[in-house]
């Protein structure tokens, strides 16, 4: 699916679930995938990740035509959905799994979400400091079927998001 006027850009806010279906409802995503990003550990399983020993953040996939929907947007919805000043936990989930991170794909990306983020600190509407890493996309494992469009697949449920 990606071609030479499609982009991809991981995104990684704490529970995949959420974070998936925060993005898949944006016009102009064409296509999204959870998996895992940014560890040491080759193809690991949901319970290796679980387990805090393989470094990797639950992380989505996400493709899209920036010709429809703008990198810029995609940042606001991942600051929005998520708090970017806590370290390894979002809401009542704790671990590495679990960090604010963006893995870009292009200088233009890593440009955009540096400038980005430090416009979030200069808002001041922030207790304390982002601690959001951004870093280029390493090996993006995904994640079992199970997990993936979890919210389709499982209406009713919820997460942290």
């Amino acid at each position: 699916m990606t071609t030479e006027k499609y982009e991809k850009v991981f995104f990684a806010a704490g529970c995949f679930w959420g974070v998936e279906e925060a993005f898949y409802k944006i016009s102009g995503v064409l296509k999204t995938e959870v998996g895992f990003m940014g560890g040491k550990t080759e193809n690991p399983t949901y319970e290796q990740v679980c387990s805090n020993m393989t470094g990797h953040a639950e992380t989505v996939e996400v493709v899209y035509d920036p010709k429809k929907v703008s990198f810029n947007d995609l940042l606001s919805t991942f600051w929005q959905i998520h708090d970017p000043t806590t370290i390894n936990r979002q809401g009542p989930d704790v671990g590495s799994q679990y960090r604010s991170a963006i893995f870009y794909t292009t200088e233009h990306q890593k440009n955009m979400a540096e400038k980005s983020r430090r416009k979030m600190e200069e808002t001041g509407l922030l207790q304390s400091k982002i601690v959001t890493e951004i870093e280029s996309a390493g090996p993006f494992f995904k994640a079992e079927d199970y997990h993936q469009k979890y919210f389709l697949k499982h209406p009713g449920q919820g997460c942290h998001i």
